[in-house]
């Protein structure tokens, strides 16, 4: 059984609602850092401080052997792609006044479910 746009609507109060699943991957590049462990110390605060803020999923995806790239993967939910589009904003925000690293690219993906 697959999971069609009709398997994945919930009924909340008398409505069916599809939740869409958005994953944003945010590269940023930080010059000062020299070493994969003060990387790691960066890296580690800033998932921790998103996750707290946004109740969010959050991943180093990749160039995770590289110690001045940083790529971070931010999973979230919304109903449609206003909320979506705010929560991106939002947390766009947030990474650049909580780290000195340079945004150098950001993607944003989104499944029907």
């Amino acid at each position: 059984m697959g999971f069609g746009r009709e398997d994945s609507q919930i009924e909340a109060g008398g409505f069916a609602v599809a939740m869409q699943v958005y994953v944003m991957t945010v590269k940023l590049y930080a010059p000062w850092v020299h070493s994969l462990k003060e990387k790691r110390s960066i890296v580690k605060g800033l998932q921790s401080r998103l996750r707290n803020t946004y109740n969010v999923s959050v991943i180093e995806s990749g160039a995770q052997d590289i110690y001045q790239t940083i790529v971070l993967s931010i999973a979230y939910l919304a109903d449609n792609k206003s909320i979506a589009d705010s929560i991106h904003e939002s947390i766009c925000s947030f990474i650049e006044s909580n780290t000195d690293a340079e945004i150098m690219g950001i993607q944003v993906e989104a499944c029907l479910f």
